[in-house]
Order: structure tokens, then sequence, then C-alpha cells
């Protein structure tokens, strides 16, 4: 039988194996929607919390996310009306009705259309971000 002793307990002081540092002891709060809105101090954040406290994009990282964001519009979108009007019998049978190639392609376009628009989301939201540090620090380097 092995001892409780023997376990490795998930917030205490000694070192866990294969990290640098110790992992602070958390209780997950109830309402997650709470902590992302920094109800809890940094230290009891869930990890994910503290990783999107601390990410920063770019000026050009954030300007190449949202430029992927509007290529995939406009590519993606221009695929799926080339595959409505398809005449070459590969989107359509002779009735008329969708094949297996339409509706995995139309899959495809969808899937790449969602994934664009997520990407492009994100460098809007770090374009934003960043103007926003931009006119803070220059309110608050005018206030002194």
């Amino acid at each position: 039988m092995v001892s409780d002793a023997a376990e490795p307990r998930f917030g205490a002081e000694e070192e866990i194996i294969g990290t640098p540092v110790n992992v602070p002891a958390f209780e997950p709060p109830g309402d997650i929607a709470t902590a992302l809105r920094g109800a809890y101090p940094p230290e009891v954040r869930p990890v994910g919390v503290l990783i999107l406290d601390t990410m920063k994009l770019s000026r050009p990282i954030s300007w190449f996310l949202l430029a992927f964001g509007v290529w995939s519009w406009a590519i993606w979108i221009t695929f799926v009306k080339n595959l409505w009007k398809d005449g070459s019998g590969l989107a359509f049978d002779d009735s008329g009705d969708p094949t297996a190639y339409f509706w995995v392609h139309l899959l495809l376009a969808i899937t790449s259309f969602l994934l664009g628009t997520g990407i492009g989301v994100i460098g809007l939201r770090g374009l934003r971000a960043l103007r926003r540090e931009a006119a803070s620090g220059e309110g608050a380097a005018t206030e002194r």
C-alpha cells in the first residue's frame, strides 16, 4: 500500500518534477468569467488566464494576422462561389444534386473561413490593445 506522503501534492512547497517553479495552490472559481474579469489576484488565477494577461502581440504580427483574416474572406468566399457555379461535373451530378466532392470542399471552405475569421479577430484585438496602450502612455506622459 502506498502512503499519501509519497504522492506529489500540487501547491505544496516541494518542487514538482519537470517544472522549474512551484505550482501555487489554486481552487478553481465557480464562475471562470469572474476570474477572466480580474476579480481574483494574479497569483490565484488559472494558468491560462495568467497567459492571457501577459500575452502581447507586436504591431507587425497583429497586422499580419488581420491581413490573413481579410485574405481568408476574399479567397474562401470566391472559392465557394466558383464551387457553386462548377460546370465540370465534379461538384454536381447529372441530375444537379451535390456530390461528395461538393460537400467536402464546402466543409473545407467553411472551416478555413471560420479559422481565418478567428485569426483576423486576434490580429484586430492586438492592434486595438496596442492603440489603447499608446493612448494611455501618451496621457500619462502629458499629466507629468
